[in-house]
């Protein structure tokens, strides 16, 4: 039996990776990219795949941009297309692809009971951190003991489903990212954030102006605070 995590780069499958490390068990981390990751994601990845010695899976899926040409339209909450279709999807046909059977370990918590993952009507899936007794501050421990912390973004740079400040943060750190949404949005005529989301412009490019003009969301985190997606809860 092959056992592979579903591994997304942020702190719950990060602390899976580790703690299947440590009880000495044979695993490959899956991971499904969509082509928006940001370069600290990636390199994230490389580390874990080092420290435990897991190699890294990437099935094939069509990218987020591909899809966004083929639809000629944005994801959004709506239409939530993206995370089935480029993490959901790959990493089931992947799984159902090989020639023995698998185990697909998913990085739900203990204190996460009332959660359900993503695969269970399609595979069985495995939920080690439950079966360990895993919650939020075990989780973070395990990252920061192995100084595997992830960094702060591990969704895509472009997600629908991010918050002001991580858009504020986009525009900081990785300014040419931010223009591909711009470019996106002006290409297709709307929006990747909600017009009625909050008192900002829904435009990334009016939203930039105000960025310019020195206004600064509320609750800006600090270097190194983990955000997972919002939208896959990986």
């Amino acid at each position: 039996m092959r056992t592979v995590v579903a591994f997304s780069g942020g702190k719950d499958s990060t602390a899976l990776a580790l703690g299947l490390m440590e009880r000495s068990e044979k695993f490959d981390l899956l991971f499904t990219a969509t082509g928006d990751e940001l370069p600290e994601l990636e390199e994230h990845i490389a580390k874990v795949s080092a420290f435990t010695g897991a190699q890294v899976i990437r099935p094939p899926a069509p990218t987020l941009f591909e899809l966004i040409d083929k639809f000629e339209a944005l994801p959004n909450w709506r239409q939530r297309w993206c995370t089935r279709m480029i993490k959901i999807l790959p990493c089931i046909a992947w799984v159902k692809s090989q020639p023995e059977p698998v185990t697909l370990c998913v990085g739900l918590r203990a204190d996460e009971e009332s959660r359900k993952g993503l695969y269970d009507e399609l595979v069985i899936p495995r939920y080690p951190l439950r079966e360990w007794g895993m919650r939020i501050d075990d989780v973070r421990s395990a990252c920061n003991k192995a100084g595997l912390t992830p960094p702060a973004r591990t969704d895509c740079a472009l997600c629908y489903g991010q918050q002001l400040r991580e858009w504020w943060s986009l525009w900081k750190r990785h300014p040419d990212r931010f223009q591909q949404g711009v470019e996106l949005e002006e290409k297709y005529g709307h929006t990747f954030r909600s017009p009625s989301r909050d008192t900002w412009p829904a435009s990334l490019k009016e939203l930039r102006a105000q960025f310019k003009a020195g206004r600064r969301p509320k609750g800006l985190k600090e270097e190194g605070a983990d955000e997972a997606c919002r939208v896959c809860r990986w």
